[in-house]
């Protein structure tokens, strides 16, 4: 009698037993190792920025006396908030609103410019349109001390220097082209199935600006605001061609006046300086998820 060969699979309508493991695919290995490489530069970048920020906030609590009689870089005996009381008293609190007015009114001519003409290049089809880019774009190339000497003329002529509008319009021209190149990456991942309903619903161009690409370019509106107001707030070369009374002076030429004739009083530079920082970190806070996004805007295609 010749013997019955039997199956060895699995019954019809029960659960197949689980397949082996096999071998791990490359790219999860990969994945799964830790960035040595990353994480070192990591750290050298935090040791590169926290130290000089420790270093910056002791030194404001320090006074003068014991930095000079310690040195810069030995342990404070004692803190005092002195150094802020005496900024606080001096006229710090006018170029402090001088560079906010400044840095408010170019975001706002930025931002008021910007998302039209972004939104023109993005959508019309005119050549004028496109050459009127490319010769937006050379802005980018220019620097402002190449021009410095014929927007001063312009400035006299018309009337506006030692004015706050002279630092206010250089500032947002020379920030616009750059508004416009991100702004315009971000208005391109809004769908043109969107605005082809937004047109047969009978919207015009301005309706359509206004109620769908004016939500949809929070994240980059954000980020060109963040970026003109670091350029404005920061800015030292129109504040110090253009203006010259101290009604009219920000910060960064503000600074001077704690320096003095035959020495420089750290601690109290220091602070002022923290305080003139405060702003700019409060903005980043609070606006630096639509600062990622507006970044990254269009980077998938």
């Amino acid at each position: 009698m010749s013997a019955t060969t039997t199956t060895t699979g699995p019954a019809p309508g029960r659960d197949a037993p689980p397949a082996p493991a096999g071998p791990p695919r490359p790219g999860r290995v990969r994945r799964a190792r830790p960035n040595l490489v990353g994480g070192l530069g990591a750290g050298v970048w935090f040791v590169v920025v926290a130290v000089p920020l420790y270093f910056l906030l002791v030194t404001s609590f320090r006074a003068s006396s014991d930095y000079l009689s310690d040195g810069p870089l030995a342990v404070p005996s004692g803190l005092t908030t002195d150094n802020y009381l005496e900024v606080l008293s001096s006229n710090f609190p006018r170029y402090f609103l001088n560079n906010v007015l400044v840095a408010a009114a170019c975001v706002a001519i930025v931002l008021v410019l910007a998302l039209p003409a972004a939104y023109a290049i993005v959508r019309s089809r005119s050549r004028w349109v496109a050459r009127g880019f490319t010769v937006l774009l050379l802005g980018l190339a220019v620097p402002a001390q190449a021009v410095i000497v014929p927007l001063y003329l312009m400035v006299t002529q018309l009337r506006l220097y030692d004015t706050l509008l002279a630092i206010i319009l250089p500032t947002a021209a020379f920030a616009l082209p750059l508004a416009v190149v991100v702004l315009s990456s971000s208005l391109r991942d809004i769908p043109g199935e969107l605005f082809e309903a937004a047109v047969l619903d009978g919207a015009g161009p301005g309706r359509v600006l206004v109620s769908l690409v004016l939500p949809l370019a929070r994240p980059g509106l954000a980020t060109i605001g963040i970026f003109t107001a670091l350029q404005a707030w920061n800015g030292f070369l129109f504040p110090l061609v253009l203006t010259q009374d101290a009604s009219v002076r920000v910060l960064t030429l503000g600074l001077w006046d704690f320096q003095g004739q035959y020495g420089t009083n750290v601690p109290l530079i220091t602070a002022a300086v923290l305080l003139s920082l405060l702003p700019l970190l409060v903005v980043y806070l609070l606006g630096r998820r639509f600062l990622l996004a507006g970044l990254t805007a269009g980077a998938g295609r």
